[in-house]
């Protein structure tokens, strides 16, 4: 997903959460990876660290129990290059990072490359990886998605959309694939073979797709108020997210490993904990705003669970701390 089209959403989204019910309470604690803000953000499954790429070109490994950066990384040597997607596998093991044009995978442990790769075809709009990076998946602008795996070299490209995909996700044992465009439609389909598993049908272009690590669930979101938690299995409904507001645009999500609350975030500072069963809202918070021009609004751009309760990572450059109920 092109991380930039949310900050021309920020005023808006702002004021149709004006009205939000509930209260809003401080963070327990607080740390700045960058002064200058950050692009995107995905935090481990355990919460021990996160990947975050920064305005100023650098990708940072954040150790989240430490509070101190481990790695610093960078696509193309000294180059300004802007890497707006990051993904960290479900075990931990590896990262992708993504600009534009280019994709890399990173070893975590060692904080080492792995391989950088260039796509010729498309711009690449959002990225993910599967357990030891045996699988990678590339939503790109032209409608199509690969699927590539950088042991072997194997490709597919799965031509089910019409329109640009805006967000993918690879099922942590890398054979399944959800991915969802501009034609209102969110796909779980096959990396073995492209065949289509379940689809979902929205009223307009979808934003958010994400799997549940067990393979219990799926999320699908779209650009207005239809977010949707599904049976992974059957492809039915569970719930739907119930908020009151005309419009919520996510940009982040994550399911407990008990698989009963789902976390999101989004712009305008949002920060929210939904029971998987019913779609209700259990809580909210506010995210510290940026400084700069936009200082009243942030967006959430990363989003996890520890042991103590659940993680921020905002375009502000804060990681917060939260305690949940």
């Amino acid at each position: 997903m092109i991380k930039q089209m949310f900050l021309a959403l920020l005023l808006i989204s702002a004021f149709l959460l004006s009205g939000c019910s509930g209260e809003f309470t401080p963070p327990d604690a607080k740390d700045s990876v960058s002064d200058g803000g950050i692009y995107d953000a995905d935090i481990s499954t355990d919460g021990s660290f996160a990947v975050v790429t920064t305005v100023n070109s650098h990708i940072q490994v954040w150790s989240l129990s430490e509070h101190k950066n481990r790695f610093t990384w960078r696509h193309q040597g000294d180059g300004t290059n802007l890497v707006d997607n990051v993904h960290i596998s479900a075990d931990q093991s590896v990262a992708i990072t993504a600009d534009n044009e280019a994709f890399a995978v990173w070893d975590i442990a060692s904080g080492e490359p792995i391989g950088f790769w260039r796509i010729d075809e498309s711009t690449i709009r959002d990225v993910a990886i599967s357990n030891q990076g045996k699988g990678v998946l590339v939503g790109r602008a032209n409608g199509t998605v690969l699927f590539f795996e950088p042991d072997t070299g194997r490709r597919l490209e799965f031509l089910g959309h019409t329109e640009k995909v805006n967000t993918v996700d690879i099922s942590p044992n890398g054979k399944f694939a959800i991915t969802g465009s501009n034609d209102y439609k969110a796909y779980l389909w096959s990396t073995q073979t492209g065949q289509v598993i379940h689809v979902f049908n929205h009223t307009n272009r979808v934003t958010m797709v994400s799997i549940d690590d067990q393979a219990r669930y799926l999320f699908t979101a779209d650009s207005q108020d239809d977010a949707t938690i599904w049976d992974a299995q059957t492809g039915n409904a569970i719930s739907r997210l119930n908020f009151i507001q005309r419009q919520i645009v996510f940009t982040s999500v994550r399911f407990s490993e008990d698989g009963t609350k789902l976390l999101t975030g989004s712009p305008a500072r949002r920060l929210a904990l939904w029971d998987v069963a019913t779609g209700d809202n259990l809580e909210q918070w506010r995210v510290a705003p940026n400084n700069g021009i936009a200082r009243q609004s942030a967006v959430v751009y990363g989003v996890g669970f520890n042991e103590n309760g659940v993680i921020s990572i905002a375009s502000s450059g804060n990681v917060e701390y939260w305690h949940d109920k």
